[in-house]
C-alpha cells in the first residue's frame, strides 16, 4: 500500500490553510526553493479525473487504490493542484505513477509569484471537485489537513513548514522495531525469601527476535521487563 508523499522536493509554504484566500479550507501554497519554477511529483499512483482551464489550470488527481495516511486513515485520496502555466500534456484519464513529474509551479490564474496550490481530499473524486465555502472561495470536497495526508521523504528539504507537524516516512529498520512487541513480565506471587532457588530448574533463553540484517536496533522496555538474546 502506498504512502502519499509531499509532492515537492523543497518545502517552503508561503500561505497556509485558514489564511487569506485559503480561509475556510485546508489549502496551502508552496513556492519551492526560490522564485523559479520547480517540478511537482505525483504523491501517489493515480488518474486525472478533472481539468479546469478557465481559472488556474486546476487538476484533480485520484489515487488508484486506498493509501495509508500519516494519521492512520486507510482510504482513497484526491489532490487538487493549481497554477501550472502549461498543462497541454495532461488529460482526463491519464495515469500518473507515484513520484513521477507531472506538474510544475507557475502563475496561471493571476497568482503572485511561481508556486503550487495544493489541497488534499479524503476519498475518491466527487463532482464537481470543489465547492464554494463560507469565505467565498472554492475548496476541494472532503478537504483534510495536508499534514494528516502527506508523508515527507527523508530527503525533503524543509525551508518553511509553516509550523505544521508533517511526519517522515519511517525506514524499514524503524518499522521492524515498532512491530517488535515487548514480552510481558512474568507474574510471580511467591515471596523471594521463601522460594528455594536450588530446587528451581534452569530456564533456557527464549528467542524473541531474529535479526534479518546488520544494523542498529533498539527496543523499549518497561520497568522489570527482561530480554534474552539467542
Amino acid at each position: 500500500m502506498e504512502r502519499p508523499i509531499y509532492p515537492l522536493k523543497n518545502m517552503r509554504i508561503t500561505q497556509g490553510y485558514q489564511e487569506g484566500t485559503h480561509m475556510d479550507s485546508y489549502a496551502i501554497d508552496d513556492a519551492g526553493l526560490d522564485t523559479g519554477i520547480e517540478n511537482v511529483y505525483a504523491p501517489f499512483t493515480g488518474t486525472i479525473k478533472k481539468i479546469y482551464t478557465k481559472d488556474a489550470n486546476e487538476i484533480w488527481l485520484e489515487s488508484d487504490s486506498p493509501v495509508e495516511y500519516p494519521d492512520g486513515t486507510i482510504d482513497y485520496m484526491t489532490m487538487l493542484l493549481a497554477h501550472d502555466n502549461d498543462i497541454s500534456d495532461l488529460y482526463v484519464g491519464k495515469k500518473i505513477n507515484q513520484k513521477e513529474v507531472f506538474y510544475q509551479e507557475g502563475t496561471a490564474g493571476n497568482a503572485t509569484g511561481n508556486h503550487c496550490h495544493l489541497e488534499c481530499g479524503r476519498g475518491k473524486f466527487v463532482e464537481p471537485g470543489w465547492l464554494p465555502n463560507q469565505a467565498g472561495y472554492y475548496g476541494i470536497i472532503n478537504g483534510k489537513k495536508p499534514e494528516d495526508c502527506l508523508w515527507l521523504e527523508s530527503d525533503t528539504n524543509i525551508i518553511d513548514n509553516h509550523s505544521y507537524n508533517f511526519k517522515t516516512i519511517p525506514t524499514s529498520t524503524e518499522e521492524e522495531i515498532e512491530q517488535l512487541e515487548p514480552e510481558e513480565p512474568p507474574t510471580n506471587t511467591t515471596d523471594p525469601d521463601e522460594e528455594n532457588i536450588e530446587d528451581k530448574p534452569e530456564e533456557s533463553p527464549r528467542l524473541i527476535y531474529t535479526c534479518k540484517k546488520a544494523g542498529l536496533y533498539g527496543i523499549y522496555l518497561k520497568e522489570n521487563e527482561q530480554v534474552f538474546l539467542k
